[in-house]
């Protein structure tokens, strides 16, 4: 596979050049693997495919706001939401929401998450509690999604489309947001499979998406009630593709280029794809490392963690300096540690296990 040089960053006028470099060279579809990539596929595609639409959808997949506006307008359970564009915006929005619940003086407010617009994960995000912590904002941030949303499970879902059908869908359950995610699910997670699969099927329709790959967010209420929080068209982080290999002994990129390829046939598709769940030889996970220390001097695996037979392997390096730097929002972890084993319960416990440890 031959490599092109294009410098994304510059803004020109021969953009369509990319494209038309690509269909000389015989590519049929451009798929986009990071966030930052998923507008200029979405580009790209619309001149390979002939289908102009699709530059307008790769937009609106990668502006939270704008997504969350079309997913209301597919009839999609969403929290409330605003945009803002300052610190008065976000103090504003705060007190309005808190104003909304019938908080009493006194009464801890309901936290709201501030989010980038176009930021992949947890990059960006921030739960605010009170007017104070919003000078803690920094300029370049703005502009932010603000969005309230009721407390509930949050889980994700990773969809393979073909022909505007879904050919195999996982459920990732989060142990903590941010910080470690296991798949299949327990049962008390998959038991909404059947309810989530309706939630997948009304983003597709709302979005019009005829092929590819989609990284939903949502969360359930006590009461069983689906909200959407957003969707990527891109492959989710926390090496998800790598653990589904590891449960299932399918490559999920390879599924990716057949979701994506026009000329794939049903019976292809069909036939690539496990049956989920039933399919799985076991629960695989991993937890993101956040140093607890400000200040780190040796690469070592705690005991509690080498010792247990769940544990694999990690892609941890020794660090380079000393100094901790301090997490802002969420921050980014130092790597990954991997685990697989039979009991979802045991793979959970011990995934919640690992934020105690240094």
């Amino acid at each position: 596979m031959p490599y092109l040089p294009w410098n994304f960053e510059r803004l020109n006028d021969r953009s369509l050049e990319i494209a038309e470099t690509l269909r000389d060279k015989g590519v049929d579809v451009a798929i986009p693997l990071y966030e930052e990539t998923v507008e200029w596929a979405g580009a790209i595609n619309s001149v390979l495919l002939g289908n102009p639409r699709l530059f307008g959808q790769a937009m609106l997949l990668r502006d939270k706001a704008l997504m969350k506006r079309r997913a209301q307008l597919g009839g999609i359970r969403v929290g409330i939401f605003e945009e803002a564009y300052d610190r008065e915006d976000v103090i504003r929005f705060l007190r309005r929401v808190n104003q909304t619940l019938l908080k009493l003086d006194g009464d801890p407010n309901d936290p709201i998450h501030l989010k980038a617009f176009d930021k992949a994960g947890c990059l960006g995000h921030r739960v605010i509690r009170t007017p104070d912590e919003v000078d803690s904002i920094p300029d370049e941030e703005f502009p932010v999604l603000m969005e309230w949303h009721l407390d509930g499970w949050e889980f994700a879902v990773e969809a393979w489309i073909h022909n505007g059908k879904i050919k195999f869908l996982n459920i990732s359950e989060y142990v903590t947001l941010g910080y470690s995610v296991f798949v299949p699910a327990t049962p008390e997670l998959e038991k909404y499979r059947e309810q989530i699969t309706v939630q997948i099927e009304k983003l597709i329709k709302a979005f019009d998406i005829e092929f590819g790959f989609i990284h939903p967010e949502y969360f359930v209420t006590s009461d069983g009630e689906m909200y959407f929080g957003e969707v990527a068209y891109r492959p989710p982080g926390f090496k998800v593709f790598e653990l589904l290999e590891r449960a299932y002994g399918f490559n999920a990129y390879q599924g990716l280029a057949l979701a994506f390829d026009p000329k794939t046939t049903e019976e292809e598709i069909d036939a690539f794809f496990p049956r989920e769940v039933v399919d799985a030889t076991g629960h695989a996970g991993c937890f993101g490392v956040y140093p607890r220390r400000r200040v780190v001097s040796d690469l070592v695996i705690p005991d509690a963690t080498a010792d247990d037979d769940y544990y694999e392997t990690n892609d941890l390096s020794a660090p380079v300096e000393e100094t901790v730097t301090k997490r802002t929002a969420f921050g980014t972890h130092w790597g990954l540690l991997y685990f697989f084993g039979d009991d979802p319960y045991r793979m959970r416990d011990l995934l919640k296990q690992q934020e105690e440890l240094d």
